[in-house]
């Protein structure tokens, strides 16, 4: 078996339903137990139903999502699957990351990204920030557009460095519409604008990000059994010192993904399961290295897919 990584996706991945596929499976009803009484409310409720559509709020979704991570890693371990060499998540899924690698307990990272999602939300006014996903520009273009597209008192930033030719883009919604019109006029093939208001990874992430400095004094942080590539650094990291403030830099630095995974390439990694919801890294994987191999856990049935895969690795 070659050395392998698990790729934990961020927000954005979530869909109403998503661990539907899942209905049934005891190691999984387990698991959205623990989050709910973590948490204070039906886990599995507002994943199966969302009735009150709270989805989509970031203070849910990300602990949404990171408890559809657990479930899909928990079912992984139970059905034989082998323990990664690396570990590496999206944004958010930094967080599932490092739940994988047992740095934080299941309960305290679900506290933990409840607590993130509301600080992000409250750290910028309700439509003063927005994002915008700029396709098939080089990354020097958008960071070129990203400059002469800001003000004084406007400005916009790379967030993510998804992968080669997808850009996300944040800041202030003023500057992020003339970025999305210089992109186009630079003649990107789309600008698009995404469907979230908090302008994550940049520097008007500050406020969240010092909130998040004193929560994560709060947390126990267990040395990782593996390294844990950080976003903010696209490194790997196993000192817990480092990995605090790891979590802390991400919230205004922007994600290195293009260069997290050329990264593990490098280091000989040829194989992943994207452990969560949804194909968003995988997808990306297979426009920055052609031979890392990554499977998915949508259903069982690509879990057990991807068991195979890894196993024949």
């Amino acid at each position: 078996m070659a050395e392998f990584v698990f790729l934990f996706p961020g927000q954005g991945s979530q869909s109403k339903g998503m661990l539907d596929a899942f209905d049934g499976i005891d190691v999984v009803s387990r698991t959205l137990e623990e989050a709910s009484d973590a948490l204070g409310y039906d886990m599995a409720a507002l994943i199966r139903d969302d009735a009150e559509n709270k989805l989509g709020q970031t203070e849910y979704t990300q602990p949404a999502l990171l408890t559809a991570s657990a479930a899909m890693l928990r079912l992984w371990q139970q059905r034989g699957g082998g323990a990664p060499a690396h570990v590496a998540g999206h944004s958010l899924g930094e967080y599932s990351a490092l739940v994988a690698a047992g740095t934080i307990s299941f309960a305290d990272a679900v506290q933990l990204v409840a607590f993130r999602g509301r600080a992000m939300t409250g750290a910028v006014a309700a439509g003063v920030g927005s994002m915008a996903a700029i396709l098939g520009l080089d990354d020097h273009v958008i960071e070129e557009l990203c400059l002469s597209s800001s003000r004084d008192q406007e400005k916009v930033w790379a967030a993510n460095y998804n992968c080669p030719g997808q850009l996300v883009v944040a800041g202030h919604a003023a500057a992020v519409e003339r970025m999305m019109e210089a992109a186009k006029a630079a003649g990107a093939k789309r600008a698009l604008p995404l469907a979230v208001s908090a302008p994550s990874h940049t520097p008007l992430m500050q406020p969240a990000a010092e909130q998040m400095a004193v929560r994560l004094q709060e947390i126990t942080l267990n040395v990782p059994a593996c390294p844990v590539w950080g976003n903010a650094s696209a490194s790997p990291e196993q000192d817990v010192s480092n990995i605090r403030q790891a979590l802390v830099a991400q919230l205004v630095s922007p994600v290195r993904w293009t260069e997290t995974v050329q990264k593990l390439a490098a280091a000989g990694v040829t194989a992943g399961v994207e452990m969560g919801p949804g194909k968003v890294l995988s997808g990306l994987v297979k426009r920055i290295d052609r031979q890392m191999n990554v499977g998915v856990s949508v259903s069982p049935d690509q879990l057990d897919a991807s068991l195979a895969l890894i196993a024949g690795a």
